[in-house]
């Protein structure tokens, strides 16, 4: 006998036993098949062949084996979408089943069918099922909307199911009504735009409202994020929402007073700051808040990140309850930490003693992280409350007695802090800090110790000894240590030149000749340059008067955290990451705390800064086009939001009488002078003299042809120079003859554009080119234009009159009055609506953030400030344009990615477009 028997068998195998099980007669065996092949499926075996032989039990009454059948149904029927058809007949007439159960089931496996080809046969029983006498279908209907619009959404929208959503919102069962908000919430969160494709409507918050009451605790939850989503008229119905949702703090489960809290933080916004309302809200939200932390440590953490969000917004809310976030034996290390940030945010003068004593205690404990934040958080405390500091100095001396490795170097760094909040107040303490200078081996430690000596080296002395010994090993030690340890000794060079100039030359030497490090090496070369060229500079610069560090290092930008306390009881309130940061593929809602509408806002709002016209084309016809312009000093000026007022604005003038002859260019801009002595030492130290600045100056654009000019051609650009705006022209004369007698004017325009002196051009013989720079002042009529820079000019000359429209780019109208202070930044950013901010996507940027900052200065956009926040650098600019109009811009730039993303807030919308364009020509120049 051959080999052949081993690879025969009598068996059939599994799959063939299935397929005749699923094919018997009998019912019982029949079900014990299905439930094999659901249990086959569930484990990952491939049992995709028996769909055929499932599909036919599907014609049954027994209600368990057809949910078998619908769930393998579910998992097969994208991979074989033409046999899943088969079983569309029977998933309409289930629809239409006596039995609600079956009626709902059939529903709920159509729409998780994701098969295009089905989703038409879906629309008809969807639709009766949305409309069905019993409730529990009408929900599993919305929530198959909610599929349906995620396979399909033009669908969706063409078969009205939007509109049968909205109707399920007064419907009398609750449950309904929770289902359909969550499928409607879905829906909106999935809406490319951002954008809200249905919008909540004060009939239907009543409905919401009414149906709150009687919801399972998840429908409440589905109810309350919709209404976080929806702006109240004004803050009376703020106030009689809040009312109503009240009660729910007082939910057992946390989710829900998590959305509850939401929804009133974000109400609150609406009510005077001061008002009773708020006063008793904040009294309310306190114990629910503390309730929270008595939960499961899981629990615990997210109700704490949570806290940390809303006592930044509103610390009164829980300044009675520090004693609630003292640290527990047996917490675990996640919550430690958090409630240490908490007590820190809650301390002031009343509380200050007793969390001290905490902290002291804190510190000794066996976990490193937790001691290491404890005695950061001494610091904080000191900082933070003033009464407190040497209180806190004397705790932290306590603890460098100690002689725990980790803790003196964590003392020593706060302990720098402390002596930056309060110079000259606690410097007795040097000599007890020195005194530990061998055993810190930590960068930071090292670096904050190296800074106490520079700064205080004229009380130290032996401070050239002590720097010197950290030479010894400068290449070894990290470049936040050797940038530390070059200034320190530039700093006891300028205190003690007499006896550290070998010191200082050495490392100096070090930094600039033997280092890899460019920042370094940049400093070093500075410094050196300083010291040569001008001590008396270099004292000024290194020994110059330091701010105050901040109170609050670790806050939340403004911005940010009112996004955050619209996504309270979400992920993004963990992560203390707005969603698009961690959630790919959707845009999602934006959301915002609403402004107040109690009447307080400023009437700086409704100031209309360009006045609208009767019509946009104007009549050039009629100007009056002979020698100078009629623009000038006597036009009104227009309306200045800040108020500025215009003549304060507008820089520069016309020019002198000395200028350049008729407007023509000179040959080269005119040097800047008076530069202060520290801009020429920079560019000396860079090998360049001292140079005028121009901003972007766009390419120049045919204005006018030689065709519709009889022979004149104009080409020309727009530049601001010396705080003047110029029309940079070229003329050319191609006709056969010169031209003489020229003339220019320009018409109304937005920002009041006009020449500031004439046209002087004797002859422009024929073939001849002249290049004109025509100085303007922005003093001349206004009229609002479409597009908003649009302006329209009549050239004359002894031929014809000609007339032409160009743009202008926006930039030419920022003027360098234009940096704002932060603080001021900040508020204007805030008390501007947020529809008011305009969002925009540069591609291809080739610039670093300093590249960006230095480019956009140069076209007075200026930068208030920049972080780095979550890997991304923010850069925050302000600008103001010569009609008084502030424009506020945020960029956000991650490395590695060459999109820039520019937010723009303004109270006057009109320019974001020309915004957008011009940081878009400029970065891309």
């Amino acid at each position: 006998m051959s080999d052949s028997k081993y690879f025969t068998t009598t068996k059939k195998g599994e799959i063939f036993e299935l397929k005749s099980e699923l094919n018997s007669d009998k019912k019982e065996r029949k079900r014990e098949a299905v439930k094999k092949t659901i249990a086959n499926m569930t484990v990952g075996k491939d049992v995709s062949a028996l769909f055929p032989d499932v599909i036919n039990c599907i014609q049954t009454d027994n209600l368990e084996l057809k949910k078998l059948v619908y769930l393998y149904l579910m998992n097969y029927a994208k991979s074989q979408p033409e046999m899943a058809i088969m079983a569309v007949n029977t998933f309409v007439k289930d629809c239409e089943d006596p039995n609600p159960l079956i009626r709902a089931l059939a529903v709920r496996t159509m729409g998780c069918i994701r098969v295009e080809k089905i989703t038409e046969y879906l629309c008809e029983p969807l639709r009766k099922c949305l409309k069905d006498e019993d409730p529990y279908v009408r929900k599993t209907a919305a929530v198959a909307v909610a599929k349906l619009h995620d396979i399909n959404s033009g669908l969706v929208e063409e078969q009205g199911f939007l509109e049968s959503l909205k109707d399920l919102l007064g419907d009398s069962n609750p449950m309904v009504v929770a289902n359909a908000v969550a499928a409607l919430s879905e829906i909106n969160e999935s809406s490319p735009t951002g954008q809200p494709i249905i919008e909540v409507t004060t009939a239907t918050v009543n409905k919401l409202l009414t149906a709150l009451n009687e919801c399972t605790e998840w429908g409440q939850v589905f109810i309350l994020d919709s209404l976080a989503n929806y702006n109240p008229v004004d803050d009376r119905e703020a106030k009689s929402i809040c009312e109503r949702i009240t009660p729910r703090l007082a939910h057992a489960n946390a989710a829900v007073v998590l959305s509850a809290v939401k929804v009133l933080m974000k109400y609150m916004e609406m009510m005077g700051h001061d008002s009773d309302s708020v006063t008793n809200l904040s009294k309310k939200l306190s114990p629910p808040l503390v309730t929270l932390l008595s939960s499961e440590p899981e629990v615990q953490y997210v109700a704490l990140r949570n806290i940390n969000l809303i006592i930044q917004k509103r610390a009164d809310i829980l300044k009675h309850e520090m004693k609630v976030f003292f640290v527990k034996y047996n917490d675990p290390i996640y919550i430690k930490m958090e409630k240490l940030d908490i007590m820190i945010r809650l301390t002031n003068q009343s509380n200050i003693a007793q969390v001290l004593s905490e902290l002291k205690e804190y510190a000794t404990e066996v976990d490193v992280d937790f001691v290491r934040k404890s005695v950061r958080a001494i610091g904080r405390c000191a900082i933070k409350v003033e009464q407190s500091a040497e209180r806190c100095v004397s705790t932290l001396l306590d603890l460098i007695q100690t002689k725990v490795n980790y803790v003196v170097q964590e003392a020593i760094v706060v302990i720098k802090d402390i002596f930056r909040k309060y110079p000259n107040k606690y410097e007795s303490i040097i000599a007890t800090l020195c005194e530990n200078l061998d055993t810190l081996d930590e960068p930071e430690a090292r670096a904050s110790m190296i800074w106490i000596i520079g700064e205080y080296a004229e009380r130290i002395d032996n401070a050239d000894e002590l720097l010197e010994s950290f030479l010894d090993n400068f290449h070894d030690e990290n470049s936040q240590v050797q940038l530390q340890l070059l200034t320190a000794i530039v700093k006891l060079f300028l205190k003690r030149p007499t006896d550290t100039q070998e010191l200082v030359q050495q490392v100096l030497s070090l930094a600039t000749q033997d280092s890899e490090n460019p920042d370094l090496r940049d400093r070093g070369f500075i410094y050196w340059r300083l010291l040569s060229t001008d001590p008396a500079a270099a004292k000024d610069v290194v020994l110059a008067e330091k701010p105050l560090i901040a109170e609050e290092t670790d806050l939340l930008e403004p911005t940010l955290l009112d996004e955050l306390i619209c996504h309270i009881s979400s992920l993004a309130s963990v992560y203390h990451k707005p969603p698009t940061a961690f959630v790919e593929g959707k845009v999602g809602l934006k959301k915002i705390l609403p402004t107040r509408t109690d009447g307080d806002t400023d009437s700086e709002g409704q100031a209309q800064v360009i006045p609208g016209p009767d019509n946009l084309i104007g009549d050039l016809l009629d100007i009056n086009i002979g020698g100078a312009s009629e623009g000038g000093a006597g036009a009104p000026p227009t309306t200045d939001l800040l108020g500025g007022g215009l003549d304060q604005l507008i820089g520069g003038g016309p020019v002198a009488p000395g200028g350049a002859a008729g407007g023509l260019a000179p040959g080269a801009a005119p040097a800047a002078g008076g530069g202060s002595g520290m801009n020429s030492l920079l560019g000396d130290i860079f090998g360049t003299g001292p140079t005028a600045h121009t901003g972007y100056v766009p390419a120049k654009q045919v204005w006018l042809t030689a065709q519709k000019g009889k022979g004149l051609e104009v080409t020309g650009s727009w530049s601001r120079r010396n705080n003047i705006v110029h029309m940079e022209m070229t003329l050319c004369n191609k006709a056969l003859s010169g031209m003489t007698g020229f003339a220019i004017q320009l018409n109304k325009n937005s920002f009041g554009l006009n020449p500031a002196q004439p046209l002087n051009i004797p002859t422009l013989n024929a073939n001849q080119t002249l290049d004109i720079s025509l100085p303007m002042n922005t003093t001349g009529a206004v009229q609002k234009m479409d597009p908003l820079t649009n302006i329209q000019v009549a050239i004359k000359n002894n031929v014809d009159v000609f007339y032409f429209a160009c743009m202008a780019p926006l930039h030419i109208f920022f003027t360098e009055e234009g940096n704002m202070e932060k603080k001021t930044f900040l508020a204007t950013w805030k008390d501007i609506p947020a529809t008011n901010e305009l969002q925009y996507t540069i591609e291809n940027v080739e610039c670093t953030s300093d590249g960006i900052s230095t480019k956009m200065a140069q076209n007075n956009a200026f930068t208030v400030a920049k972080r780095t926040l979550e890997g991304q650098d923010m850069i925050y600019q302000s600008i103001k344009l010569t009609n008084g109009i502030w424009a506020l811009v945020e960029l956000k730039l991650q490395p590695g990615n060459p999109a820039v993303q520019l937010s723009f807030k303004s109270r006057v919308t009109d320019i974001g477009q020309g915004i957008f364009q011009i940081y878009d020509a400029i970065l891309h120049n």
